[in-house]
């Protein structure tokens, strides 16, 4: 017997042993932790990836300790974006990997001990095999909350590490929060932790367990040989290269640096994309803003891109990569959308991050606010940020929070059907209304509880819904619903995922009988589109075209902050 396999086994005979008899929740979740972290740190010499909250610790991640400058430093940052997260879930997808014009592609992997590499002016075509298993597999994970958001996760995840337990986030679809695979790797280590929980707390927590038979396999041909690894490095002398999700060759998005094929959690793959810091944004300031803005918004949408990309490292451990390519992160298309325009205006910031006390914010912004910022808890659970509060979205006072707080219903019915005078008057998710079937509303309501693994799932009609607790800057906090089998509260940003009509939770609700006398459904009216915390992208361009500077629509949109150069001081 190996001798991790050994102090595993021996492990679980003392944790069933001390278990037994055992009152005390803390003690038991504490002598779960220290036994387990003592028998990896001494007995497996493993040593868990844990991320700094200090630039200085970044730099040593990204290999830039002996860098000398803030300029420097900047140069040589390298970003790990999962640009392809989930290749292989679908068995008939492929990826074409091209090399751009008299560049060649170079593959990278290993055979058995041996490192090989292949060279080829042509195009590679990956694709998946389903290949069917000699034996059974058990795939399992201890899931200990489901959420919308990767804020909300790490919320969850912060608490359970407060009570000495190891997790981690991952995103198998919604982000999720698990038992740390790596400490608890048995099955019998998962249930005595699971049987713990269920005692001593009402968390909705579950082992969610498949028995896999196959499992998808990555090959692809060069030279007339096909070849088949599950990690794949593939690199060009040009730093540049194409890939093609589709068989249309128009639609192949152009990436700087390197490529990764590398296996994630979920028993598929990730194509990641080695990149340095100032050649990501140009594959991001297009694409979150457009190339059309003023300057002044374009510089602000750079430095925030920036302070955003290097404040959230951590997103993707679980997976060995950083970011990903969409609006879970930032949308990220590469090089193809890249213009003059935009790329002065990240020459222009080149380094500069958004700081509050000498730490970088927590750089959120949206597409457009509705006529107000929220504070980031009004969106999501865990601590307010200081910088990030209600401000109403206008060049000049059209209301004032501290008299007419949006948390009066009355207040917040009035402030909604106002139309004029704010940043985002002209833009036609300002405001809007939308009418829902009742019908279409229980069947998104069931879907999102079905995925939370809710208790309130198994009812078969709605009858009341109604806004119950809002917050200063008029969001949803609590929105109660009535079924036939039971009441119960959505919080915060599960109005979003609940129902298919509101983009924001910035919204009031009207039922609607259509003259009928029983309920045809219900109105949804309100503004904005997205979570409303921080910068607005669509106001942000309204107070460019008025002469706003960069650093003036930022300490508008985050109060009390300060651009800086990065530099080893500034905090994460």
């Amino acid at each position: 017997m190996r001798q991790k396999d050994r102090a595993t086994k021996q492990l679980e005979n003392k944790l069933q042993r001390r278990i037994k008899g055992q009152n005390t929740p803390e003690y038991l979740l504490s002598f779960l932790y220290e036994k387990l972290h003592e028998r990896y740190q001494l007995a497996m010499k493993f040593s868990f990836w844990r991320f700094s909250y200090t630039v200085v610790a970044t730099f040593s991640l990204l290999g830039l300790t002996a860098a000398s400058g803030p300029e420097s430093n900047i140069q040589d940052v390298e970003l790990k974006i999962g640009i392809v997260q989930r290749f292989g879930a679908e068995p008939t997808r492929k990826l074409q990997l091209e090399p751009t014009k008299g560049d060649r592609l170079k593959l990278k992997f290993q055979t058995g001990n041996k490192q090989q590499i292949v060279v080829t002016n042509n195009p590679v075509k990956l694709e998946t095999v389903v290949q069917s298993l000699p034996q059974s597999a058990v795939q399992e994970v201890l899931v200990l909350g489901t959420y919308r958001t990767f804020e909300n996760a790490e919320d969850s995840a912060n608490k359970w590490r407060s009570q000495g337990m190891e997790v981690e986030i991952a995103q198998p679809e919604r982000w999720q929060v698990w038992a740390k695979r790596d400490v608890y790797r048995t099955p019998l280590l998962r249930r005595l932790l699971l049987q713990n929980i269920q005692a001593t707390t009402q968390e909705k927590v579950y082992l969610d367990t498949k028995i896999v038979k196959q499992v998808p396999q990555v090959s692809w041909v060069v030279d007339g040989k096909r070849y088949s690894q599950n990690d794949v490095e593939i690199s060009t002398d040009k730093n540049l290269i194409r890939v093609n999700k589709s068989e249309r060759s128009e639609n192949a998005r152009l990436y700087a640096g390197r490529l990764n094929l590398q296996p994630n959690a979920y028993g598929t793959y990730t194509l990641v994309n080695e990149v340095p810091l100032e050649s990501y944004l140009r594959g991001v300031v297009p694409y979150e803003i457009g190339t059309d803005a003023a300057t002044s918004a374009l510089e602000a949408q750079a430095i925030l891109a920036r302070t955003y990309a290097l404040r959230n490292l951590r997103r993707f451990a679980a997976d060995n990569y950083q970011l990903c390519a969409d609006t879970h992160c930032q949308v990220y298309y590469g090089l193809n959308g890249a213009a003059t325009k935009t790329d002065r205006a990240i020459a222009a910031t080149r380094g500069e991050v958004l700081t509050y006390k000498n730490e970088l914010i927590d750089a959120l912004y949206s597409s457009t606010t509705g006529g107000v910022t929220a504070s980031f808890s009004d969106v999501w659970n865990g601590e307010d940020r200081p910088y990030l509060r209600p401000v109403i979205d206008a060049p000049t006072s059209l209301w004032n929070l501290s008299k007419q707080s949006l948390a009066n219903e009355k207040n917040f019915q009035k402030f909604i059907n106002m139309q004029q005078g704010f940043n985002e008057s002209k833009w036609d998710m300002f405001r809007w209304r939308k009418e829902t079937r009742l019908e279409d509303i229980i069947k998104d309501l069931q879907k999102f509880l079905q995925v939370k693994n809710s208790p309130y799932a198994k009812f078969k009609t709605i009858q009341a819904m109604a806004v119950v607790k809002r917050s200063q800057s008029g969001r949803i906090l609590e929105l109660a619903v009535k079924t036939d089998n039971s009441t119960f509260v959505l919080h915060k940003d599960e109005v979003r995922s609940a129902f298919a009509a509101p983009t924001s939770t910035l919204f009031y609700i009207e039922p609607l009988n259509k003259g009928k006398t029983e309920l045809w459904g219900y109105a949804f009216i309100g503004g904005g589109l997205g979570h409303g915390v921080g910068l607005s992208q669509t106001g942000a361009q309204n107070l460019a075209k008025l002469s706003w500077s960069s650093q003036k629509i930022l300490q508008f949109y985050y109060p009390g902050t300060e651009i800086k150069i990065l530099n080893k001081e500034i905090k994460l």
